[in-house]
């Protein structure tokens, strides 16, 4: 009989990370990490250990501990997540609380924001959870994309819109008073995209040169921000430079960039005319 503790240690030998292992065994048997740890002793039943096992070999060929588990804790909410869409990442959370402190400085009762290319719908829920009289609108040309966030949304209960289509073509002919966007930023050669294979390829990169989707996004931000309106982006660690110069030529003004709690450059945003 294998025991709780023998389970562990042999996920261990796998080259799975502890906390993974532990994580991945208390949803499995439906108790708290705190109790597993406290009960190491206890006996496993051959359908637990052999369904541990697999979700062992799962985690050990590098799939997400998300698509695992099903679940992602974002900015305070617990997102379900799968193949379909991207793993939330903490350091998109500088986003939402660079949105939020622009719609502070808005206050404006019911201000119009936008989320492009939602994905699990992180970004677009947080925000409305943290700023209920928001009307958030979120996009993605993905229809299996936006049943995860739709999923999400209801879950919740958090009302937002939800809209097919690449970029601005599902919001053509609106503008908004705050638009984010997470795009896909990593260059089609870079190394490290080998590492992320079990997640959705259209989500991690645009094409060569990873500046693709933010060329998209700025070309038609004028004609969809309200007068004054900020788009906000986030990006890799060495963008900032490249997209506040692509920000300025499509005619936005005052770009700025925000660090995440690495201290690398994440965020990069500028805003329309107030004119």
């Amino acid at each position: 009989m294998t025991t709780i503790a023998q389970a562990l240690a042999a996920a261990r030998r796998r080259g799975v990370d502890r906390l993974d292992a532990q994580l991945l065994l208390a949803q499995l048997l439906g108790c708290e990490r705190a109790w597993l740890l406290a009960h190491d002793d206890e006996p496993l039943t051959a359908p637990a250990v052999a369904q541990f096992e697999a979700r062992l070999a799962r985690r050990a060929a590098g799939e997400p501990l998300a698509y695992l588990t099903g679940t992602r804790e974002f900015h305070g909410l617990a997102l379900a997540v799968d193949a379909r869409v991207l793993v939330p990442r903490p350091d998109t959370e500088t986003l939402v609380d660079w949105a939020l402190e622009r719609l502070a400085a808005l206050a404006l009762p019911a201000p119009r924001v936008l989320d492009l290319g939602t994905g699990s719908g992180a970004i677009a829920l947080a925000v409305k959870q943290a700023h209920p009289a928001a009307r958030v609108t979120a996009t993605d040309a993905s229809a299996g994309a936006l049943e995860v966030a739709g999923s999400n949304a209801r879950r919740l209960g958090l009302d937002i819109e939800l809209c097919t289509g690449s970029w601005w073509q599902a919001v053509a002919g609106r503008r908004f008073d705050l638009v984010l966007s997470n795009p896909p930023y990593v260059r089609s050669d870079d190394p490290h995209l080998a590492g992320l294979s079990h997640e959705p390829r259209t989500a991690l990169t645009p094409g060569p040169t990873g500046l693709e989707a933010f060329e998209a996004i700025a070309g038609g931000a004028c004609e969809h921000l309200a007068p004054g309106a900020w788009l906000l982006l986030e990006h890799g660690w060495d963008q900032a430079a490249a997209l506040r110069l692509l920000l300025a030529r499509h005619g936005l003004t005052d770009p700025a960039t925000r660090r995440d709690l690495s201290g690398h450059e994440r965020c990069t945003g500028a805003r329309a005319s107030a004119q």
